[in-house]
């Protein structure tokens, strides 16, 4: 089978979606009562996510995908009336007046050929994080989401609890003064340090592989190395560390600080082996400064066994222990701790915690005075929230337009990798590096499958 570029599988899925009939509300003024969802990828996150988005009272589940069939008849029992396929495109081209919202949970690289095929259709896009595999396809995710003014969300649930709101709201308010580090951390490892997988294994009936692999390329089938789980230790198919729990870690403060993307990236890590991800990542960022930071912001990210180190930024008061993960930022009046997840914040003023008083967001309606404090509750309103936004009732707090520049940010990290110890210079504009080898990994040939 040929490799062709991202471009060409873009038009070649245009080009299929203009055979069919566009949905009748998109030709007409009448208000959506009711969204019509398609999930693509439904074990694993994708089984929340179908649960969640289908527990909104507005929604009706019409189509579900899976390259595996016992995933995919598991969901189909809970959801008898909606057609099931293997093959997403299939699904798209098939449903295409049938369907209002797409929901993409699939493993990191199939986010973007899915997500991008159901954008070019007019459809709204709810894709789970990281938002894509590669610099490119953010970028083009963003840019087609805009013109097109689609109705879009990365699924980063965190973002719209509690906890991180009122983190956001504090920092804006000035609690520790400008910002001048953020440190983030998660001992998790999502690494994969080992020999490269040798021979092959029989393909699962369950399993239909080459759709599995989708644009990746070709390779045998291995047994516990890549369906369903192990994937997002490898370069073709994940992000690593940084983009799995990165994403939920480096959003409130990214969030909180209005950041763009950043001007250096060093990651110090062992050298590329071409198959997995490093184990361990000490990722250094410079980002340039904004109302709320001085004039540059310095970012480090640690993640693997032991993470993070021992430095004085991190030293808390009574010689508490860190959370297990988390962020700190650093400001010119004190440091705000947010630990990873369902802790509240902590203000450390003089080496010492400081009471935080929420009154006045609780009194402006910012912040509710009763916050749910169960993860499964308050994973609702991030879902909900995408919903209300097709029914045009209020706006989605992740669209593309933010969680692409929060997903390139990663991604970014995630190239440093390949360069370890060398500080890559971006270049917002052109979406290129100084050091052209690097601008190797911001894309990749699709393959025809």
């Amino acid at each position: 089978m040929k490799n062709y570029k991202r471009r060409d599988f873009i038009k070649d899925s245009l080009a299929l979606a203009s055979l069919t009939i566009l949905p009748l509300d998109m030709l007409s003024n009448t208000k959506k009562t009711m969204i019509r969802t398609a999930h693509i990828g439904v074990g694993g996150m994708g089984k929340f996510d179908l649960e969640y988005i289908a527990s909104h009272k507005n929604v009706e589940v019409v189509g579900l995908c899976d390259v595996d069939v016992d995933i995919l008849n598991n969901a189909s029992k809970s959801y008898p009336r909606a057609k099931t396929y293997k093959d997403y495109r299939i699904l798209l081209n098939e449903m295409n007046s049938q369907i209002d919202a797409v929901i993409v949970s699939t493993p990191d690289h199939t986010h973007a050929p899915a997500s991008l095929m159901a954008m070019k259709m007019n459809k709204a896009v709810y894709c789970q994080k990281p938002l894509t595999h590669h610099v490119s396809e953010a970028r083009e995710m963003r840019k087609i989401a805009k013109e097109k003014k689609l109705v879009t969300q990365m699924g980063i649930q965190v973002h719209s609890f509690y906890d991180y709101k009122l983190a956001t709201l504090l920092i804006q308010s000035g609690i520790i003064g400008k910002v001048s580090t953020v440190r983030a951390w998660s001992p998790k490892n999502w690494g994969y340090d080992g020999p490269k997988p040798l021979g092959s294994d029989s393909v699962p009936k369950n399993l239909e592989w080459n759709l599995w692999v989708g644009t990746a390329s070709k390779r045998p089938y291995k047994k516990d190395i890549y369906h369903p789980f192990m994937w997002r230790k490898m370069i073709d198919f994940g992000c690593g560390t940084l983009g799995d729990m990165g994403v939920h870690i480096f959003d409130t403060p990214y969030n909180a600080l209005e950041l763009d993307v950043p001007t250096t990236i060093k990651n110090k890590c062992r050298k590329p082996n071409g198959i997995g991800f490093p184990e361990k990542n000490y990722v250094t960022y410079k980002f340039p400064g904004t109302k709320y930071t001085t004039d540059t912001l310095k970012w480090v990210w640690e993640d693997g066994k032991g993470a993070p180190k021992i430095h004085k930024d991190l030293k808390l008061p009574n010689n508490d222990k860190l959370p297990n993960q988390g962020a700190m930022f650093i400001g010119e009046k004190g440091s705000l701790l947010l630990p990873h997840f369902m802790e509240l914040p902590k203000l450390i003023v003089n080496g010492k915690y400081k009471k935080i008083d929420v009154s006045s967001f609780e009194k402006s309606g910012e912040i509710t005075s009763n916050p749910i404090r169960d993860y499964g509750k308050e994973s609702y309103t991030h879902y909900h929230e995408f919903i209300d936004s097709c029914l045009g009732k209020g706006k989605c707090s992740a669209p593309f337009s933010y969680s692409a520049r929060l997903t390139e940010t990663i991604l970014l990290g995630v190239i440093a990798g390949r360069f370890p110890n060398k500080t890559l210079h971006w270049d917002n504009t052109t979406a290129k590096f100084l050091e052209q080898k690097a601008n190797n990994f911001i894309n990749s040939p699709y393959r025809e499958f």
